[in-house]
This record gives structure tokens, C-alpha cells and sequence, in this order.
């Protein structure tokens, strides 16, 4: 499933029938699925911030469901434990002796959810999980399951007792989304759809891992021009000399910015990656990587900095 021209539209068709399977569950959210799907894809982390009852957990579910991955969620409270998460050391009385308990974090999809209500220590617990793939338990080094997705979810509402991410975890996500509310068609065609079931315990998987595995190569060789690596370079650069922001991207975003690139041409059947896609992921992997400048009344969202930045910039033809 290379994606050479002959075969890009081939992982395409591949890539937009998980895409289909997942909407089964998730009407009218067709761009954040295809955005979840590619991070997946570009072996990153997905972090929803929206209201309740919008389908964060179901999405989760559906993609880990589709691709055939092994699922897990935790609820995380104020005084969820690291142990809770990874896992640790557990006593036998009958002989004396401990063993290593895995925790919910060995699945392939990992769903954190509202990931802000946990004490930093707790949170704390995912950092070497997301950034390398293994944990650390009584002096052993474990491998996680591949791939490794953590979908963590945040309420914008209702914020007394919750303590906010550091910067530093902030930038192990690969993207930051908002699924947003449904539009009123979708909304009323759940009456009907939703009313006593819900389609996901209905949902099947449409590929084996190993195919999954294929799709993730026909990513990575979507190519990426030296004007288009330019253009992503220039992008992140500009967010470090912005008037409006403290801090910029780090080369993270640079890194996550070409891969998220890579990965949804590669859905969308293109065999290069088209600067329009860049401009369309420019917010959701760098918006919540950087800092602004909070002086004053007129302090601009990070999302309209970076359009801002889009805006001052050359578009590579």
C-alpha cells in the first residue's frame, strides 16, 4: 500500500472505510475523524477539549474498535494514584512474594478522560508512556503495545477543582481538536438512530492490525517536497518571533506538523502533501504549543495568532 501514484488512491479508499465505520457512530464530524484517524496513523496523541455528551468517548471507542486495537479508558480524579494508570507491584500472601500488575495503560488506545480533574502526579504517570512507548515499573522497562494512542479529554466548563496541563505535556500531544455540537439535521436524525441503542455496540472492525500496520507505511511515504518542509519550517518559526506570543513551538511541532501533513494526504489520496493541508492542520498541532502574550485586554487565542501567522506567510505553489 505504498503511495507511490498508482497506489495513493488505494490507501485512501483503505483509510476512508475506517473513516465510514467510525461515522456509523459519530455523524456529522467528518474533519475530526479524519484528523483522529491521522493521528493515529502518525503514531501520535489526540487531546478533545469539548462539553460533555459530544462523543469524545465514543470516538475513541470506534477507532480503537475499527482498526481492531485493544481499548481501555480511565477516569481520572483527584485521587487517581500513578499506579492506577501504569500499573505496579502487587502482593501474593500465599507464598510472599510481588508481581507486576499491568495497568490500563498496556492497550493500544487509551482514553484519559477529562485528563485535567488528576493531580500532576497522577498526570505525571502518562509523560514516558506518550513520549517512548514504555514504562517504567520496579526497575523493569516494558514495552507498550504498538501503536499507542492516548486520547485524552478536557471539559472547557465547570473548571473549579481541576489542575490544568503543563506546557510540557500539553506538547506530547499531537493534536488539540474540538468536535463542536452537531448541527441541527444531525442532531434530530440521533432521535431516531440513538433513541434506544447506540450503533457502536453494533460496530466492527474493517481491518486487522497488520493492515493497519500497511496504512501506516503508505503514510510515512507520503513524499514531502523540500518547499513544502520550507513552508512548515517558516510556519513554526514565525510563532517564536510573533509579537503576540511568549513562547513559540518547539521542533516538535516542526516534527508533528509534516507528520500529521503526511498522514492525511495519505486519507485523502494525495501521494505528495499539498500546502493546503498544512494550512489546515496549522491550528490543531500548534495552537496549544504555544504561549501568549496575556498583558493587556486585547490578548488574541492562540488559534487566531497562528491564522495571523498563515496570513503573513508565502503559500508554496
Amino acid at each position: 500500500m505504498a503511495t507511490e501514484r498508482g497506489t495513493a488512491p488505494d490507501a485512501a479508499r483503505f483509510a476512508q472505510r475506517i473513516v465510514r465505520n467510525i461515522e456509523k457512530v459519530l455523524e456529522g464530524k467528518h474533519q475530526g475523524v479524519e484528523l483522529a484517524l491521522a493521528a493515529v496513523m502518525a503514531g501520535g496523541h489526540l487531546l478533545i477539549e469539548d462539553v460533555p455528551g459530544l462523543g469524545k468517548t465514543m470516538l475513541a471507542r470506534a477507532l480503537a474498535i475499527s482498526i481492531g486495537l485493544e481499548f481501555r479508558r480511565i477516569q481520572f480524579t483527584a485521587d487517581l494514584m500513578p499506579s492506577d494508570i501504569v500499573g505496579g507491584p502487587v502482593y501474593n500472601p500465599k507464598d510472599g512474594s510481588f508481581a507486576l500488575r499491568p495497568g490500563p495503560a498496556f492497550s493500544n488506545v487509551v482514553l484519559a478522560d477529562e485528563i485535567n480533574r488528576a493531580n500532576p502526579r497522577a498526570q505525571s504517570a502518562l509523560l514516558e508512556c506518550m513520549e517512548e512507548g514504555q514504562i517504567t515499573l520496579d526497575g523493569q522497562t516494558l514495552r507498550l503495545p504498538e501503536p499507542f494512542l492516548v486520547l485524552a479529554t478536557q471539559n472547557p466548563i465547570d473548571m473549579a477543582g481541576t489542575y490544568p496541563l503543563p506546557e510540557a505535556q500539553l506538547d506530547r500531544f499531537l493534536i488539540r481538536l474540538s468536535l463542536g455540537y452537531p448541527s441541527p439535521e444531525v442532531e434530530t436524525s440521533l432521535i431516531a438512530t440513538q433513541q434506544f441503542e447506540h450503533p457502536i455496540t453494533r460496530l466492527a472492525a474493517v481491518c486487522r492490525p497488520a493492515e493497519f500496520a500497511q496504512l501506516v507505511t503508505s503514510a510515512k511515504s507520503t513524499l514531502i517536497s523540500p518547499e513544502i518542509s520550507q513552508y512548515i519550517t517558516a510556519i513554526v518559526a514565525a510563532t517564536r518571533k510573533h509579537p503576540g506570543i511568549r513562547f513559540g513551538a518547539s521542533p516538535r511541532g516542526t516534527l508533528g506538523l509534516a507528520r500529521m501533513a503526511r498522514a492525511l494526504s495519505c486519507i485523502r489520496g494525495l501521494a505528495y502533501v499539498d500546502p493546503a493541508i498544512v494550512r489546515e492542520l496549522a491550528i490543531p498541532v500548534l495552537a496549544h504549543r504555544i504561549i501568549v502574550q496575556t498583558q493587556g485586554a486585547q490578548a488574541k487565542t492562540p488559534a487566531v495568532l497562528i491564522q495571523e501567522i498563515l496570513a503573513s506567510l508565502r503559500t508554496p505553489q
